[in-house]
């Protein structure tokens, strides 16, 4: 239990204290090793890419000054700032292009790779210049280079704009050299530095009550009990407005779950309006379709029991159950990770899916032995193919082969009409195929002390250390 603790925030001046949910810092590569949220706000901070996302999640410039985009959209010519590594070397174009295409060469473990397919070439022009150019159009293709795992990195060392060293405590002080920026012609401005650290949540939500950290970062619906235990003002706990994948994947094609038939009940018999409800997240909205509402344009093709009243729902999930070839009682066995969050979200499947039947056990988020898995990802970027590509043959035990082929015909398109009409198909394959039962969007949220005046909530939850705090000379 986390106790609500009186005292006063952490100093108004000096270092402003950053906790990440998750383990110390570290400065990874993301193409071998995941990043977790202390280490992805050290990534961003000390390695940007060529773009970022400022405070509301817009893309601003980074290592690239300035990029033009041609016509029919299939070339984005970058020109670089004039940087340096930290041995006073010239960041170049050759090094950034070189570390672009390792994202998504054929080793890279990089969680963006899936989508990296759309880049046909990374060519250096010059020092300076860069140019990708795309094997079709893609709208808001700039978001995807401004994440955090596409980073410009060289041997582990990190491009920019922050510095970081160690602490003894095991955090990272992270600081700006470069004090003599100009901000709308007014004069330099100066960075607060920051003393970035990362621990479990339950510890990183005591030192905000207690005063000793100005921002929690990386929360997820697994800590947000802890959160709301805690007692913070209501004004400090901020939520991201994301999109992304929240809900169930099934993970074998053998079993209680082969048929789709099966695989709909559970979905029809899940009463998300009372899950979203219970939550009393403002703008969280229940969702029922694999795509969320307006991606690319699209209407996202939905089963046809989203038509039905919930009753009349469960009783036609009741009697598809009743009628299939399964052992009795239905036992499905869910992977969660083991948080207080996650188990409440377990209680509320095991409950409605009592009601038609079928008994629910709760196992390790790690473990094979699982019939349903959680997925809770944010979407880097605003494409359709984002959510679809988790479900591809290669991918998913539940796929479609003209799927498969609806998702490469929209990955040459020439049009963006055309592409919307391919993903449209692949959609509605996926939907009656059921491979993954949507809940909602994912759920993040931050801790926020007043001092953080630069902080905004955006889709991406993504929240840079250059717009925390800015303080005017």
């Amino acid at each position: 239990m986390i106790l609500a603790l009186a005292g006063c925030r952490a100093e108004e001046t000096g270092p402003l204290s950053a906790v990440g949910i998750g383990g110390p810092p570290r400065l990874l590569d993301p193409n071998s090793e995941p990043l977790d949220a202390p280490s992805a706000f050290l990534l961003q901070s000390v390695a940007q890419g060529l773009v970022r996302f400022d405070a509301a999640g817009e893309i601003e410039p980074a290592l690239a000054e300035r990029w033009i985009v041609s016509d029919d959209g299939l070339r984005y010519t970058f020109r670089l700032a004039r940087l340096q590594w930290h041995d006073g070397s010239r960041i170049t174009a050759e090094q950034v292009a070189a570390r672009l295409r390792a994202a998504g060469a054929r080793g890279s473990e990089n969680p963006l790779k899936p989508i990296l397919g759309a880049i046909d070439e990374i060519e250096a022009m010059t020092d300076e210049v860069i140019e990708i150019s795309l094997k079709s159009p893609r709208p808001n293709f700039l978001q995807l280079l401004a994440q955090p795992e596409m980073a410009v990195l060289r041997k582990r060392e990190g491009s920019g704009p922050y510095v970081a060293a160690p602490r003894p405590d095991g955090g990272t002080l992270l600081t700006l050299p470069r004090n003599d920026e100009e901000e709308d012609g007014g004069g330099p401005v100066r960075h607060t530095p920051i003393i970035l650290s990362g621990t479990r949540a339950a510890m990183a939500i005591t030192r905000f009550v207690a005063g000793d950290a100005d921002v929690v970062l990386g929360g997820t619906l697994g800590e947000l009990p802890l959160a709301r235990q805690a007692g913070v003002a209501s004004n400090a706990l901020v939520f991201d407005p994301t999109n992304g994948l929240f809900g169930l994947e099934v993970v074998s094609i053998e079993g209680p779950l082969s048929t789709a038939e099966v695989r709909q009940a559970l979905s029809m018999a899940i009463d998300r309006q009372a899950l979203v409800g219970g939550l009393a997240i403002q703008g969280l909205s229940p969702r029922e379709t694999m795509l969320p509402a307006g991606v690319e344009g699209l209407a996202p093709a939905a089963p046809a029991w989203t038509a039905l009243p919930l009753g009349e729902r469960r009783a036609l999930a009741a009697r598809t159950i009743a009628a299939a070839a399964l052992p009795r009682p239905l036992r499905i066995r869910v992977a969660l990770p083991d948080r207080p969050g996650y188990r409440l979200l377990f209680a509320h499947l095991r409950r409605d899916w009592a009601a038609i039947g079928v008994a629910a056990e709760r196992v390790d988020a790690e473990t094979k032995d699982a019939d349903l898995r959680l997925i809770d990802e944010v979407a880097p970027v605003g494409l359709a193919s984002w959510y679809l590509r988790h479900f591809e043959c290669a991918a998913s035990p539940i796929c479609d082969s003209e799927a498969d082929g609806a998702m490469a015909g929209a990955r040459l398109a020439p049009t963006a009409e055309s592409r919307r009409s391919f993903l449209a198909a692949a959609d509605r394959i996926l939907a009656d195929d059921a491979p993954f039962i949507p809940l909602a969007s994912p759920i993040r949220w931050s801790l926020v002390s007043p001092r953080l005046t630069g902080f905004r909530a955006n889709p991406f939850a993504r929240h840079h250390a250059l717009d925390l705090i800015r303080d005017q000379p």
